[in-house]
């Protein structure tokens, strides 16, 4: 699988590429390897996961940039688009299917 496609009945595909779709579902503790479902009830936890790694990699970020500029060394580069931003589509999508009482499902 190259991408991920999460589907609702509440809301329009999601597709993300392998490496990011795979990061959320790990985040979440789901198996990112075949096909799978975030239910409904699920989804406040699941949302509260991802916003707790966005915190804990912005942290992280932040701490090795300002070791680097300690050692005067030049600070580390990340990805430009970052977990906050990547996630937001799929934060939005379970808060909707959330409010719905509609699963996600992918891989199927």
């Amino acid at each position: 699988m190259s991408v991920y496609r999460f589907k609702s009945r509440e809301t329009g595909d999601l597709v993300m590429l392998k490496q990011h779709g795979k990061r959320l579902l790990e985040i979440l503790g789901k198996d990112p390897s075949g096909p799978g479902v975030v239910m409904h009830q699920q989804m406040p936890a699941a949302v509260q996961a991802i916003r707790d790694a966005i915190v804990l990699e912005e942290a992280e970020q932040k701490r090795l940039r300002e070791e680097a500029s300690a050692r005067g060394d030049v600070p580390p580069e990340f990805d430009q688009v970052s977990l906050r931003m990547r996630s937001a589509p799929f934060i939005e999508m379970m808060q909707r299917c959330e409010k719905a009482a509609v699963d996600i499902v992918w891989g199927v």
